[in-house]
């Protein structure tokens, strides 16, 4: 049976070459390492990296522009402190509204 098979073959295919190239070219797409799907993976994984980093870049971006903005400038200062950490002046009085 296997020989009707193998006769029945193309040339080609009978190449020791050419089978080692297609047994290697499989072996390395499915059964390797770093086959085709886990190199998918990683792609995937990269890109989504790359996403976050641009992110969190314009984000340093925007804070260091703020933490300039808070140290050359006294009236921002003084804003930030009152909104961000509830500092007020000794004859002033601080009423807190939480939304329900």
């Amino acid at each position: 049976m296997l020989k009707r098979y193998w006769d029945n073959t193309p040339s080609y295919l009978k190449n020791k070459y050419v089978l080692t190239i297609i047994v290697f070219s499989f072996w390395m797409l499915f059964f390797d390492q770093h086959n085709l799907i886990s190199q998918l993976q990683l792609q995937s994984e990269l890109s989504q990296y790359e996403t976050d980093k641009e992110y969190y870049q314009d984000k340093i971006t925007r804070t260091e522009q703020d933490l300039n903005n808070l140290l050359t400038n006294e009236d921002n200062l003084e804003k930030f402190a009152r909104e961000k950490y509830l500092m007020k002046k000794d004859n002033e009085d601080v009423f807190v509204i939480v939304a329900e």
